[in-house]
Order: structure tokens, then sequence, then C-alpha cells
């Protein structure tokens, strides 16, 4: 039965408070504050995340013309732009940043039997790679990017057994991609899908020695000798060659030793030939060149966030604020699949946050909301009679 609470209301009981005040107590996120603690902050910034406000005017306005049910909605009052923007400007970014690292800990274990297209190993997948957020550098002075303007870029590092982020870092435009594997801790075992501008051979040899896998597309300027060659490949699957070979340059070779993979593929449908470089011969060639296809979970991923979350427009100039918005949304995107796991909704995360969206202060059952498929079937009903 209806407990009548509101959608937005239903939604934050998925989140632990109890975790999210260890956080802010780590860094005394509430010291000298009354009414508007950490937590109110949170939920403000969440409810404009799933509902796509523009900014914090957009969030104070919307919420102001619902004073009377802010405390059913989960909400210590009505905050105004005035306080919200000092809040994201002064409170510690790392008190989000941790939140988000307790919820990616809560909601990738869920889907771990998550399978991967095309794949039947047991490896963990990840695809590595950045989106980069344009800004203006007048207002942004400390997010240089290139060509003379401001830019802000996200680092993830994504679980593909369930498109869920396992490893996030923000920083300014100029911050070189290969930087970010010296940062992460290399799982053993586990398969890493990068791009070319990820070949730190000083990097992909820590790695290597870590008992972890990558796989890159190779430089066209590459030096390497081919030691040997499997010549028990099928031409039909567009494989070409499959070869292990030694880097031949002095700083290649010194910084990787080690013999490695190159697999050679031409791609019928676009008509262009692939090299694939990696550090695994334990795969085939030809699930090599499926492993690296499915990097294109991390584009989708980056495309998602862009498209359904506040994130192009960010709501704040310093790199504090900065650091809290991006947070805030990456926290939205596990809640709403935390949310479609819980339930085990067969809707898509963008069916769900399109439906959160609009529906904040409904009453419905949120479990009603998300699993229920009579709607489908009396439309596919319809549809039929004007088939027969």
């Amino acid at each position: 039965m209806n407990s009548g609470k509101y959608i937005f209301a239903q939604t934050l009981d998925c989140i632990n408070k109890y975790e999210f005040g260890k956080c802010v107590k780590r860094y005394n996120g509430d010291h000298r504050t009354r009414d508007f603690n950490c937590w109110n902050q949170f939920v403000q910034l969440f409810f404009g995340q799933l509902t796509s406000r523009n900014s914090l005017r957009d969030i104070a306005t919307c919420l102001g013309a619902h004073k009377s049910k802010l405390y059913h909605l989960g909400m210590n009052g009505y905050v105004n732009q005035s306080s919200l923007s000092p809040a994201n400007e002064g409170r510690d970014w790392r008190i989000f940043a941790d939140f988000g690292e307790y919820l990616i800990g809560m909601v990738r274990p869920m889907y771990a039997d998550h399978p991967i297209s095309n794949i039947r190993l047991e490896n963990e997948v990840f695809a590595l790679d950045s989106t980069t957020i344009s800004l203006s550098l007048v207002l942004f002075q400390w997010a240089p990017g290139k060509y003379s303007r401001g830019a802000v870029k996200i680092h993830t590092l994504l679980d593909l057994r369930g498109s869920i982020p396992s490893f996030i870092l923000i920083t300014d435009g100029k911050y070189h991609d290969s930087n970010v594997l010296d940062v992460i801790v290399p799982v053993p075992g586990a398969i890493y899908l990068v791009d070319k501008a990820y070949i730190d051979f000083k990097a992909l040899y820590r790695i290597h020695l870590a008992g972890a896998f990558f796989i890159s597309r190779a430089k066209s300027n590459m030096d390497y000798t081919v030691i040997c060659q499997n010549y028990n490949i099928n031409p039909v699957t567009g494989l070409i060659s499959d070869k292990t070979i030694l880097l031949n340059g002095y700083k290649s070779k010194k910084l990787f030793p080690d013999p490695l993979r190159l697999v050679e593929y031409h791609d019928k449908e676009k008509d262009i030939t692939l090299y694939f470089l990696t550090n695994n011969q334990e795969v085939s060639a030809l699930e090599v060149t499926k492993l690296y296809k499915n990097r294109w979970q991390i584009e989708t991923f980056f495309k998602w966030i862009k498209q359904n979350l506040a994130i192009k427009k960010l709501w704040g100039h310093s790199e504090n604020a900065v650091n809290i918005h991006i947070w805030v949304a990456i926290c939205t995107y596990l809640i709403v699949a935390h949310i479609k796991h819980s339930l085990k909704s067969n809707l898509s995360n963008y069916e769900i946050i399109q439906i959160l969206s609009i529906s904040p202060m409904d009453k419905t059952l949120i479990k009603e909301l998300l699993t229920n498929e009579f709607s489908n079937q009396n439309f596919n009903e319809q549809t039929n009679l004007f088939d027969n």
C-alpha cells in the first residue's frame, strides 16, 4: 500500500544518510551550520540533477514554489540561491567525492554478473577514457584547456559489467590522459581497454607487472620486430594477422622489454584496417577485437550523463563548486543504477531518469512506476488492432 511518500522522497530512501554523515564528519563539513547542512545541500543539488535544472537559481525557484511540500520531499526548508552558491564554493568537495566512492563500492557488486556483449570471459573488464566540458577561460581561470580556452576533463574508468564507473578523476583540460595510468591501481587479471592517447609504455608495463592486461589501438609509427606469428587464423572473420613482437626503439624497449602482441583486423563495414596492441597472450585474436569493440560503452556513458544530467552547464565557477557539481551528477547516475537493480526494473537507466525527472512530486509507489508494464502492453494491444 502506498505510504503517501513523494517519488523524490522515495529515491532518498535509497541513499544511506549515515554513510553520507561519515563523509561530512571526515572533513568537518557541518562546522558552524544551522539548518542548511551538507545533507540538505546534497539533497537540493540531487533534485537539480534529477530534474535537469540549468542553474542554482532554477533549483531555488522550483523548490520555492513548493515550500509546503519540502519537508515531505525530504528537505529541511527552502534555501535560496544566495545560500546554495556560497555552500558550493566553501564546503569541501571531497565530502561529495567520498560519498560517490561509497556509492561506487555499493553499486558495482550489484552488476558483477552482468554480461558483456559477445564476451564470455570471467575477467573484470574496464574502459578508460575522458570527456571534456568546454568552459570560458575568463570565468574559469583555474581550468586552462587547449587553444586559449577553458576546459574540465572527467577521467573515468568504467566497469563494463553494468557500465558503472569504478574510478573518477576531475582535472583541468591540459591534464594529459595517459597521466591517469599513474593514479589507477591495476587489478590483477583485469583487462583495461584504452585508446592511442594512453600509450605510455612505462605505465603500461606497470599494469603488465601487476598481472593485469591492456588492449589498445597501436600507433602507426610504432617500431617493432616480429618474433613469432600465428598462422592459424580465419580471414573470413576479418583477422589479417596475429603477431608476437618486441619493441625496437631504445626508449620504448627499455620501458617495455617484454614481448607484446599485435593483432591486425579489417573492419569490413568501415573499410579500415585496425591494429590492436596487447600484453594478453591467453585470449584469441578475435576476442581481442571483440573486447576492444566494447570500449564504445564508455562513449555511451559520457553521452548519457551529458544528455540526461545537468553537467554541460556548470552551477559555479570555482574549482570547488565544479567538483561538487560533477560528483553530485555521478552520484545521481549511481543512485539511478541502484534503483534499477533493487527494483529489478526492465527499464533502461535512460527511461528511469526520464520518468523520475517528471515525477518528483507524484505519490505513486516508485516500484509501481518503474516496473508497471501495463501501459506498454495496452499500447501494443492497440497497435495490433491496426495490424489485423
